[in-house]
């Protein structure tokens, strides 16, 4: 594991890669690939995040839980794929929503670099996954990071906004300074629970509107037309 932090996230993440649990994720992903087994997304993009979103520049945070685990599709985003992969139906609902909340015009892809490239952190707890087989590197200590990673922005970066959405990712607000930042929670938009509360939570106006509020410069959540 080669550590590919931009120097942001390095003062305050580069001895994570020194500890014991990150060795020992560092050689379970050894044998991983020495077993021959897929592991997604490419090394190139495990940091993806934070090399688009800079700690200072980040404005808002969505968790995802592991990335996706089908060929082509992870690159390094939670929610997002790469252009001329399918936008799958969690995102759909994403941006359903937003276009009942914002007037988002949909597009016809699901890249999202647009997004982190505003300051929008787009971080997946656990940052790989096997093909084929969700959830299948958790709790190998990506969580540790990622949580070290939550934290920093709570400590460190301007006041921000998290968007929690799903119980996985609502356990993470205790990492967060709710006195300086805005969190706000909802079911995940996966088909499964988008209809019991997440269409209609007006989460990226709700952002913007607090961004605003700070004085700092609202996200522009219409993606462009070709990725």
């Amino acid at each position: 594991m080669t550590q590919v932090l931009p120097d942001s996230w390095q003062r305050w993440l580069g001895s994570e890669f020194e500890q014991s649990y990150m060795q020992a994720l560092r050689e379970y992903l050894r044998r991983e690939k020495a077993a021959h087994k897929v592991i997604y997304p490419h090394s190139s993009d495990w940091f993806r995040a934070f090399e688009l979103t800079p700690l200072d520049q980040v404005k808002i945070v969505i968790l995802g839980q592991d990335p996706y685990h089908g060929p082509g599709q992870a690159h390094g985003l939670c929610f997002s794929v790469r252009p001329g992969v399918r936008t799958p139906p969690s995102l759909v609902n994403i941006y359903k929503e937003l276009a009942q909340d914002v007037g988002f015009r949909p597009v016809n892809h699901g890249h999202l670099e647009s997004w982190a490239r505003q300051g929008v952190l787009l971080l997946n707890t656990s940052l790989t996954v096997e093909q084929g087989n969700a959830g299948s590197h958790r709790g190998q200590g990506w969580e540790t990071f990622t949580d070290r990673a939550i934290a920093t922005v709570s400590a460190e970066a301007p006041p921000s906004v998290f968007l929690l959405w799903g119980s996985h990712a609502r356990q993470k607000k205790a990492l967060v300074d709710t006195q300086r930042h805005l969190v706000l929670e909802s079911p995940h938009p996966s088909p499964l629970s988008a209809h019991r509360g997440f269409f209609g939570n007006h989460h990226f106006s709700r952002a913007n509107a607090f961004l605003a509020e700070q004085g700092r410069e609202p996200v522009d959540w219409q993606l462009p037309e070709q990725p």
